[in-house]
């Protein structure tokens, strides 16, 4: 699983293993900062060695596989939408990713304002001015995916590292996927 060569992801949710059988000691759940120590120095150690749009590419990509498998095996993607986004959240809470809601849904525009307060990723980071949630937009943008079959650019446009209390983000279907399909019926 982790030593072949590959040119596409092969990540599925089956590779977690049984964590309950693994820890019985210790359980399912880890500290935020055991968490962030192996998400940043990967990050670091991928900025030395590719570059920030490099490093930022890859976060991404790892999100979205991630967000892809969350809603696959965590959520009900027959539910209409506000049952989904409701089960969204009540996920994002139970596993203390963060607290999702809605701001905005627009039809037209086929787009979507998220944020999520006490998010895993940030909260509690120094201002340093910019967003830093990189694996979060692609977490969003896969789960939309695996939701609507469409492919969404997902944006942090506000983030505690900026000096703001919760992380919003915006996300709009590509350019090429805009016409509604018979999954998308129930927006």
């Amino acid at each position: 699983m982790f030593r072949e060569e590959r040119t596409r992801p092969a990540f599925q949710w089956k590779n977690l293993g049984n964590i309950e059988e693994g820890r019985p000691h210790l359980g399912v759940t880890t500290s935020v900062a055991a968490y962030r120590l192996m998400q940043y120095t990967m990050r670091d150690v991928m900025i030395q060695r590719y570059g920030v749009d490099q490093a930022d590419a890859v976060l991404g990509e790892a999100g979205k596989l991630a967000g892809a498998e969350f809603c696959k095996n965590l959520l009900d993607t027959k539910r209409d939408l506000d049952g989904f986004v409701s089960e969204l959240k009540e996920k994002m809470l139970k596993l203390n990713i963060g607290i999702l809601q809605v701001e905005k849904i627009d039809l037209e525009k086929m787009e979507l304002v998220l944020t999520v307060s006490e998010d895993l990723d940030c909260s509690g980071l120094p201002v340093t001015d910019e967003t830093v949630c990189t694996y979060d937009e692609g977490f969003f943008a896969g789960i939309l995916y695996a939701y609507l079959g469409k492919e969404f650019d997902v944006k942090e446009i506000d983030c505690w590292a900026t000096g703001e209390r919760t992380c919003r983000f915006r996300a709009t279907v590509k350019q090429e996927e805009r016409g509604w399909s018979s999954r998308t019926k129930h927006w």
